[in-house]
């Protein structure tokens, strides 16, 4: 596993304990670093939790419209951290390329997530990818 795929991975894994907790994201990643045995560096899990973070109104609106029948509150927490981080890097992360964005969140969902999740993922961020210039141009 790549050094940004596993970024992907500790980014998710916050944005999902934050869900549970009902707490800030960027705060459990401040805590997490600093009682950690080998602090990471800032990273680029950090980028993507800024990122999620700063934008998430708008990657929550998307989300709602595109997923087609489930609401956010519906989604399994993991899913939902997964799509919002996909979401971001699809639409927010220049260096990163579509197909990449959606293909890394998929693989996520694939060792995350149920067996479901990855089509799930697939979907809903395949329809945003093929809308992404157009969206790109309204942010």
């Amino acid at each position: 596993m790549g050094a940004r795929s596993k970024a992907r991975k500790r980014a998710v894994d916050i944005l999902y304990a934050a869900a549970l907790r009902d707490s800030d994201p960027l705060t459990l990643h401040t805590e997490r670093t600093a009682v950690a045995e080998h602090p990471a560096p800032d990273d680029y899990a950090t980028t993507l939790l800024e990122g999620v973070v700063a934008h998430r109104e708008r990657i929550d609106e998307l989300l709602t419209e595109h997923a087609e029948g489930w609401t956010l509150d519906r989604m399994p927490p993991v899913d939902l951290a997964i799509l919002r981080l996909g979401l971001f890097e699809l639409l927010w992360a220049q260096d990163v390329p579509d197909p990449v964005a959606v293909d890394e969140a998929v693989q996520l969902a694939k060792s995350l997530s149920t067996d479901d999740s990855p089509r799930f993922v697939n979907g809903v961020l395949g329809r945003l990818a093929v809308m992404a210039d157009h969206l790109r141009a309204t942010l």
